[in-house]
């Protein structure tokens, strides 16, 4: 009896382990991490992560310890904190008054020897040196490979005296007088594993390098737009782990408190959210209010209408475009004709044609994939020694490269201007229409063969034209803002690499200390510097200001087409000017409390007052306003379709120019609308001082869907201070949601 009493115990034993460990396993698994935003930082708050804690504990007393859920506090700059939230404890915080948003820490995704030439931005144009080297930029990226060239620090003294940062970069990761500050949040280093920072950084900020180029491809001087500038590294991608909003939102912490003088964040959601859960919003709004503009690439999502992530006015968007350097490669065909295609291919197949064959005709295991040689279609022994052509981009160049082809001919139906990405075998990207020529020559001939050459560059002409994979607007939390703010260059940059990366695909094995790469990341960092370019002259500015004078400088930009997602949707205020950039004659002021009128007419006074950390009164009735009354450097309204508008933005100008100065108002009207500036003359007297005019739009109905652009251009005869201006209607069922 006794023994089976113990045997009874004995599985009963068992059973309540594993129970208790199905609850346990079950309950952290319905655990995710969430950001709990509480603001700014309150005056009475003697400890942040002790309120943090107090707070966590009131919601998750039945479950266990609070220390062991919260994941990280952010109390340097701004109020709030990350933890393992249920679905019950998040629905629980989000009820508190104290708190303004919780939402889930979502992954984010990261998204040049010419560039600056083109830009006119020459290495002899004029600086500041001495203010320059004092400039701080902080990188929030996926980190940085120290060593590089671009990064030495020859000729650096100290780190300036504001700085209040630190060099925390971890396992075998050093700083120095270039690179002054690093942290991490992810891995066990700030080290760049990736590339993608490094890259990014020495746009911004590395030094000049001469001599530089991939694969003879491209070569010149590799520089950044402030290379005296130094450097403060945040980690918060890796390509293991990707990015979280988390992670990102303590970078904003640490920079904004570590004394950045402005921020560069080649980061952005693919889909888009209200500011009170975007963690870049977030961050940037605490940045503008101690000063600090931030840097954002516009996202990669294009060329499709309101596509573009970062919305927020406080920041600067950038969107990507080409520059005179174009890389092309050429397929040559057995019967002589010669296809202009695109890539980065270093390869050559000398001069030798090799045969052609279609991925359906190689498959193993596929049916309806094999045309796009999607993974594990093609079989290696059918592909030896020969081109194979691929339906796909994305799917075609790994699965080619990954069996052993020879090489590959691919198509990108979406990207019709094709810029041109490293490839890792000897290949080609060719646009619709001369794919199809190849797949007609190989259809029509018994042994059809080509050849891949190398790249080459040339000059195009026509640049700078918006990249494609560039996201547009219009911005769908603000629709009266135009977005993106810019336009730089973001195609077939070349910089700095970390040789630890692969250069296309993992599974390429080739290593490279300075690497070509496309993208709104690429445009970002270029904005970034003209930025702190323009504050070496200008250390008083405030961002807005900033902002101001790179988009009223802007060259402008032409597009014919007038469907919502091209246009001021795609370019903004046109292609930044650098040189220009540095004296603009007049500033567009925005502060804080335009912004936090701005919040008023999307949230509630309560919630506003978090946010700002203090008593602000939001207006009430008719003196809300509307997202049009904000002082921006662009004029931008959706209206109604078919029905007759009237819009009028009322704008402020701060004279930065010459003390005795007189503009007059010139516009390049547009017939679908009536416009009218008063005053259409406006004169100042002294420096800094403000003049208010109004602008009207009126319009006897647009039909859906359609951009109807404009601008107004203020001149003293020295300065140019141009703005776009747009109205647009939005697709039909879009005006039904909405």
């Amino acid at each position: 009896m006794a023994k089976h009493r113990a045997l009874l115990f004995y599985h009963a034993s068992i059973i309540l382990i594993l129970t208790l460990s199905l609850f346990c396993k079950a309950t952290s698994e319905d655990r995710k991490v969430y950001i709990v935003y509480l603001g700014s930082l309150p005056d009475w708050v003697f400890s942040p992560s002790s309120h943090h804690l107090s707070i966590l504990q009131r919601v998750v007393q039945e479950n266990g310890s609070a220390e062991n859920l919260l994941v990280r506090s952010y109390k340097r700059s701004f109020n709030g904190f990350a933890a393992k939230l249920t679905d019950q404890e998040r629905e629980k915080l989000s009820n508190m008054k104290e708190v303004v948003s919780v939402f889930p820490s979502r992954p984010l995704q990261l998204q040049t020897t010419r560039s600056w030439d083109f830009m006119g931005f020459n290495e002899k144009v004029k600086r500041n040196a001495g203010v320059e080297g004092d400039i701080i930029v902080g990188v929030i990226d996926s980190g940085i490979w120290p060593e590089s060239d671009s990064f030495k620090d020859e000729g650096f003294g100290p780190p300036p005296k504001k700085w209040k940062g630190a060099c925390e970069g971890g396992k075998n990761f050093t700083c120095n007088n270039k690179v002054i500050g690093a942290r991490y949040y992810l891995t066990e280093s700030a080290r760049d594993e990736w590339g993608h920072g490094t890259h990014t950084a020495s746009t911004a900020a590395g030094n000049a390098v001469k001599d530089v180029s991939f694969y003879g491809l491209a070569q010149g001087t590799a520089r950044g737009g402030v290379p005296a500038a130094r450097i403060a590294v945040y980690k918060v991608c890796s390509r293991e782990k990707s990015c979280s909003a988390h992670n990102t939102l303590g970078a904003f912490d640490d920079a904004i408190a570590d004394g950045v003088d402005i921020i560069t964040i080649s980061v952005s959601f693919t889909a888009i959210r209200d500011f009170d859960e975007d963690p870049i919003a977030i961050g940037a709004f605490h940045a503008m209010e101690k000063g600090i503009l931030t840097s954002n690439s516009a996202g990669n999502n294009g060329p499709s209408g309101a596509t573009v992530s970062s919305v927020a006015p406080w920041m600067l968007t950038v969107g990507a475009s080409s520059m005179d350097r174009r890389i092309i490669d050429k397929v040559v065909l057995g019967d002589g004709r010669t296809l202009v295609g695109n890539s980065v291919n270093t390869f050559g197949l000398n001069g030798t044609s090799f045969p052609l064959i279609h991925g359906k005709d190689v498959s193993r295991n596929c049916t309806e994939k094999s045309a796009g040689c999607e993974q594990g279609c093609l079989d290696s022994d059918l592909v030896k020694g020969k081109i194979v052509l691929c339906d796909r981009y994305t799917s075609g160049v790994s699965e080619a490269y990954k069996v052993g082809a020879l090489g590959s001919i691919l198509t990108n139906y979406i990207n019709i201007d094709d810029a041109s990405f490293v490839l890792p075998l000897p290949a080609s990207t060719l646009n619709n229409a001369e794919y199809n020529e190849v797949m007609s020559y190989m259809n029509s001939t018994r042994d059809p063969q080509a050849n891949i050459l190398k790249s080459e560059v040339i000059k195009d002409l026509v640049a700078p034209i918006v990249a494609s994979l560039s996201a547009r607007g219009p911005n769908l939390i603000l629709p009266d803002i135009i977005k993106p703010d810019i336009s730089a260059p973001g195609v077939e940059i070349l910089a700095a690499y970390s040789p630890n990366a692969s250069i296309s695909i993992p599974q390429d094995m080739r290593r490279v200390k300075y690497n070509i790469m496309t993208g709104t990341s690429m445009a970002c960092p270029h904005a970034t510097a003209v930025a702190a370019y323009v504050k070496t002259f200008h250390p008083d500015w405030s961002p807005a200001a900033i902002k101001s004078s790179i988009m009223t400088t802007a060259w402008p930009m032409n597009e014919t087409n007038s469907n919502i997602s091209s246009g001021e949707f795609a370019y903004g205020s046109g292609h930044i000017n650098p040189v220009k950039a540095i004296d603009p004659g007049l500033v567009y002021e925005v502060f804080k409390e335009d912004y936090v009128n701005l919040l008023c007419m999307k949230y509630e006074e309560s919630m506003v007052r978090l946010i700002s950390g203090d008593n602000s009164s939001c207006p009430t009735g008719s003196e809300k306003g509307s997202p049009v009354d904000l002082n921006y450097p662009s004029m931008g309204a959706k209206v109604a379709a078919v029905e007759p508008f009237t819009v009028k933005f009322h704008r402020t100008v701060k004279n930065v120019g010459l003390a005795n100065s007189t503009y007059k108002a010139i516009m390049s009207p547009n017939a679908k609308v009536d416009i009218k500036v008063v005053p259409e003359v406006i004169s100042f007297a002294s420096l800094n001082e403000e003049k208010t005019f109004d602008v009207t739009v009126a319009g006897s109905g647009l039909p859906y869907e359609l951009r109807v652009s404009a601008s107004l251009v203020w001149s003293d005869g020295t300065h140019s201070v141009r703005s776009p201006i747009v109205v647009y209607t939005v697709p039909k069922i879009m005006s039904k949601e909405t």
